[in-house]
C-alpha cells in the first residue's frame, strides 16, 4: 500500500480503481464534462460537475472515461445515507499491536495525487457529510481532518464529479452545496441506435435479433417513461442467452420471461 507524510502523520492511501467501462453514447456530453474541467488561465479553477438522470443512464461510465481521456488515476467513492464527514477524509484503523494508523480515503487520496473522483450518488449523503467538503468545493480546495487535524489542499490536477439519481434522493442536497456543484449535465435516455451501440459494446456476443428485441423494448419503455435502463437491456438479453443454453429453448420464446424476471409482469405490456 502506498504510504504519504503530512506534518508527521503517516497516511495510508486508497488504490485507483480499473473498471471495464466504456462510454458508447452521446460524445457531446463527454465533451461538456471535459470543458467543466478545464482550466483556461491561471487564475482560472476547474468546476464540479454534477451528472444527473436516472439510474442506469451511465452516469458512472460517463465520469470514468472523462478521467481516463485525461490519463489521470480513477478513484471511486459510493455514497450513502450514513456516509460520515471522516468517511469521506481520514478513518482511524487500528494496526499492529494496537497502535493507530490513519487511512486516507479515496477522496483525500485523489486530491494528494492529483487524480479523478467520482462521487457517486452524491444525493444519499447528509448534510453533515456534505459540509466537510465545502471549503473542498469552492476556491479554498481543501478539507480538514477533525481526526488528525490536518488541513489537505487538492493538488491542482484534481478532479471530482459527482453523480445523483434524480429519483433516488435519500435527503436534499443544501443550496449552499448546489452552488458550488456546477455545472449540471443531464444524462437521458439514449436513442435507438445509440441504445444498440452501447448494447453491443458490452454483448459483443449476443445476436442482432436478441439486441434489436430488447433495443425496441427498452424504446417503448422510454416513451411511456418508465425506469427501464440499458443496465436493465443487457441484463435482459444476458439472462435469456444463459436460458437458451441452460434450457435448449429458443430465445424467442425465453427473451419474454427475461423481460418479467428482471423488471417484473407489469413489463409485458411493452413487448411488441
Amino acid at each position: 500500500m502506498k504510504k504519504i507524510e503530512i506534518d508527521g502523520i503517516s497516511l495510508t492511501l486508497a488504490n485507483p480503481i480499473e473498471l471495464p467501462l466504456h462510454w458508447v453514447g452521446n460524445d457531446e456530453l463527454l465533451k461538456q464534462l471535459l470543458a467543466a474541467w478545464m482550466v483556461i488561465d491561471e487564475r482560472d479553477l476547474p468546476f464540479n460537475p454534477r451528472l444527473v438522470g436516472k439510474p442506469g443512464v451511465g452516469k458512472t461510465t460517463l465520469g470514468y472515461a472523462a478521467a481516463r481521456r485525461l490519463n489521470r488515476e480513477v478513484y471511486l467513492f459510493q455514497a450513502t445515507m450514513d456516509t460520515r464527514p471522516e468517511d469521506l477524509i481520514i478513518t482511524p484503523v487500528v494496526g499492529p499491536e494496537g497502535s493507530i494508523q490513519y487511512a486516507a480515503s479515496s477522496l483525500v487520496t485523489a486530491m494528494l495525487r492529483g487524480g479523478v473522483l467520482i462521487l457517486d450518488e452524491g444525493n444519499r449523503m447528509s448534510e453533515k457529510a456534505w459540509a466537510s467538503l465545502a471549503p473542498l468545493l469552492d476556491d479554498r480546495r481543501y478539507v480538514e481532518s477533525i481526526i488528525t487535524g490536518l488541513r489537505i489542499k487538492a493538488h491542482p490536477d484534481f478532479r471530482i464529479v459527482v453523480t445523483m439519481n434524480e429519483d433516488s434522493s435519500t435527503f436534499e442536497v443544501p443550496e449552499y452545496i448546489h452552488s458550488r456543484l456546477q455545472p449540471q449535465i443531464y444524462i437521458d435516455f439514449p436513442e435507438a441506435d445509440e441504445e444498440m451501440a452501447i448494447l453491443k459494446e458490452n454483448l459483443p456476443f449476443a445476436t442482432t435479433s436478441v439486441l434489436k428485441y430488447v433495443v425496441e423494448f427498452l424504446q417503448r419503455g422510454h416513451a411511456a417513461d418508465e425506469p427501464y435502463s440499458v443496465r436493465d437491456g443487457i441484463n435482459i438479453a444476458r439472462y435469456a442467452m444463459k436460458m437458451t443454453v441452460a434450457t435448449e429453448r429458443s430465445q424467442k420464446e425465453l427473451l419474454p420471461l427475461a423481460v418479467e424476471r428482471v423488471l417484473g409482469q407489469e413489463a409485458l405490456r411493452y413487448l411488441r
